[in-house]
């Protein structure tokens, strides 16, 4: 009597010159995973074209097999539009001091090829990067096409309500594909992270049989980078915060750091520091302004933080 559609998403594909040489790969699937280290049992040599989340954990996953990469991107740093210049200053400075060589600002033109397997990236510039393979994270396409077909309201994924039904009150959608609204933020939103598929598949098959349940889970996702693991909860838009707040030791790489707006915690990412889940959701849920100086203060404890913050105007 009622439809789930989980059918996820799929890698975006270069359409430059040579996008179909051999030796051009994407990863998704666990084939995927498993040609890309082949490929790096051999390679000296990376271009990967794309400084996203995909982009610098295949960089990272070089260098450990010992492959010189380079990272190749359109914006003036890694992770820009996610993070903000603040959090990618710090991630740049990461790789490379990990040996990989960043090309930021560029766009890539050709990928060039001999015997019809890719020997590196041709810039718009016209400098070339030579690579023994090409890895391409240029982020993903939700796989609407069913849906766009059953005549389902379609944008950016399927729109689904905070109990992701669709237009249609007898099929959900859940991960990749959906675009799910999130009633702690006021607005929808398509997470491309494996959290969503994680957490909204249980509250779709609740709704699905009757029991009426919110997805009112806070957006979160993770990264292990070299040594820089992270854990990032909530959510805001690149250029819609007014201040990150850095509490700990950032030279060290253990440390937290929130975006803020008018004093409010949207968003708060744990580095190196872990067990914070739980009183960096509550900040955010709380909605309460905050005293940022308390905030950077390690030695005020966050649990409870948001119960005695700064109390709003008016």
């Amino acid at each position: 009597d009622k439809l789930l559609l989980t059918t996820g998403s799929s890698p975006r594909r270069l359409s430059v010159p040579g996008h179909d040489l051999a030796g051009v790969l994407y990863l998704r699937e666990v084939q995927d995973c498993e040609a890309i280290k082949a490929a790096f049992a051999t390679a000296k040599r990376v271009a990967i074209i794309g400084a996203g989340w995909i982009g610098l954990e295949t960089a990272a996953a070089a260098r450990a097999a010992a492959v010189d990469a380079t990272v190749l991107e359109m914006a003036k740093l890694p992770l820009l539009g996610v993070l903000g210049p603040e959090m990618a200053e710090i991630y740049a400075a990461l790789h490379a001091e990990h040996g990989v060589e960043l090309a930021m600002g560029i766009e890539v033109a050709e990928i060039i090829g001999e015997d019809h397997r890719a020997s590196g990236v041709r810039l718009a510039d016209g400098n070339q990067i030579d690579a023994d393979v090409v890895v391409v994270g240029v982020g993903i396409t939700p796989n609407t096409e069913l849906a766009e077909t059953a005549g389902l309201t379609v944008d950016n994924g399927i729109l689904v309500d905070e109990y992701l039904c669709s237009s249609d009150p007898d099929v959900f959608a859940a991960g990749d594909v959906a675009n799910a609204y999130y009633p702690s933020l006021g607005r929808h939103l398509r997470l491309e992270h494996w959290s969503a598929a994680l957490n909204q598949g249980p509250v779709a098959a609740a709704n699905m049989v009757g029991r009426a349940t919110a997805y009112d889970h806070v957006p979160y996702f993770f990264s292990d980078q070299y040594d820089m693991g992270m854990e990032y909860w909530g959510y805001v838009e690149a250029g819609r915060y007014d201040q990150v707040v850095f509490r700990g030791e950032v030279a060290k790489r253990e440390f937290i750091a929130f975006w803020l707006r008018e004093d409010r915690v949207l968003a708060g990412m744990n580095v190196n520091v872990w067990d914070q889940g739980d009183a960096i959701t509550a900040l955010i849920h709380s909605g309460r302004q905050v005293d940022a100086a308390r905030l950077a203060d390690p030695d005020m404890a966050l649990e409870g933080l948001h119960d005695d913050a700064r109390p709003e105007a008016g």
